[in-house]
């Protein structure tokens, strides 16, 4: 199922990132571009079905487009979860095939799933006939030492039979043996021609490009071969990088955000989320990279990482990380005379 006319094409996305892109970080992102797709956490079906539903499927208006990422192996399961987002207002559902931690092993999904091209098919109708927003996979290009491409291929034309019309191929292999999931994003090659070749294979089909890709001259190069790309942890290590989007692959005509009014609208949200009981920490965590390559930035991360300032749930935090990005000696002059009167 295609997008919605409503809704902005897949052309830019930032990947789910396990402990990252919770509802904070969306909406920290979603100051910085309103067009560029976003993703949960992975969510396992086990979580939803049994868990705290409303604390893993929560979120804001403003974060649309959002896609919900799930991780499971049962067909009934997958269903009843998908059916769950959708109710909760998501704009897609996908399935992680991607995956390669040993946990995820464990759970019977993840890349390992790409061994089993007819389950991930038959979970991908399941959970087609169960909601009305567009499935997509994700997945990886091979596992193990699996390299030749028609392993992919074969694993994209049986999931597409199903209904997928969505594929978003991280270009490297998934070594499920050895290798930390760290290791997993960085030790395999980068093979962004097998991407390539899907969308020329199945010119009908999706093809969203995920894998090492660090700046939008980069996003750019891949469009000219594949249909959307997916950024990963340079959007959330250097998350200015976003603010170029929407100018840039979706013609908008409006201002780039200034680092400062993102800054600005994150402080509203934090003084909302205090209201919450939210802890401050939790959200100012993935603002860290805000100023990235500015001057003062090191000064930037370093307070609005220190726990115990966040855990006063002090917004005044902010005047003092900002410090270092503007005069800091001068700030720190006066807080010292007025720690110095304070003490007399």
């Amino acid at each position: 199922m295609s997008v919605p006319s409503s809704l902005p094409p897949r052309r830019v996305s930032v990947a789910p990132m396990l402990d990252w892109t919770d509802r904070h970080c969306r909406s920290f992102h979603r100051t910085l571009t309103r067009d560029t797709w976003l993703y949960t956490e992975m969510i396992t079906t086990g979580a939803l079905l049994f868990g705290d539903a409303q604390r893993h499927l929560a979120f804001t208006p403003n974060e649309s487009p959002v896609a919900l990422q799930l991780g499971g192996s049962e067909r009934d399961d997958l269903a009843r979860a998908a059916k769950l987002g959708e109710q909760w207002g998501y704009d897609e559902i996908n399935l992680n095939c991607g995956c390669p931690s040993e946990r995820v092993q464990r759970g019977a999904f993840g890349a390992c799933l790409m061994n089993e091209p007819q389950l991930v098919a038959d979970c991908v109708k399941a959970m087609r006939d169960a909601v009305s927003v567009p499935v997509t996979i994700k997945h990886r290009i091979g596992v193990d030492a699996v390299e030749d491409y028609a392993f992919v291929r074969d694993f994209v034309g049986t999931v597409a039979e199903a209904g997928c019309e969505t594929f978003v191929v991280h270009a490297r292999n998934a070594i499920l043996k050895g290798l930390s999931p760290k290791e997993n994003r960085e030790i395999p090659p980068l093979k962004y021609d097998y991407a390539y070749q899907l969308k020329r294979d199945f010119p009908s089909l999706e093809i969203v490009i995920n894998g090492g890709i660090k700046t939008l001259d980069e996003v750019a190069q891949h469009l000219e071969h594949v249909d959307g790309v997916m950024l990963g942890r340079e959007a959330y290590h250097n998350p200015y990088v976003l603010a170029e989007v929407d100018a840039r692959f979706y013609g908008s005509t409006a201002a780039a955000p200034t680092r400062e009014a993102a800054e600005a609208q994150l402080i509203e949200y934090c003084a909302a989320e205090l209201k919450r009981g939210t802890y401050l920490g939790a959200i100012v965590r993935h603002a860290l990279g805000l100023y990235r390559g500015m001057p003062g930035a090191r000064g930037w991360r370093r307070v609005l990482s220190d726990n115990k300032k966040l855990a006063r749930g002090d917004l005044g935090v902010f005047d003092e990380a900002r410090a270092y990005l503007n005069d800091a000696d001068e700030f720190f002059e006066k807080k010292a005379l007025q720690d110095s009167k304070d003490f007399v």
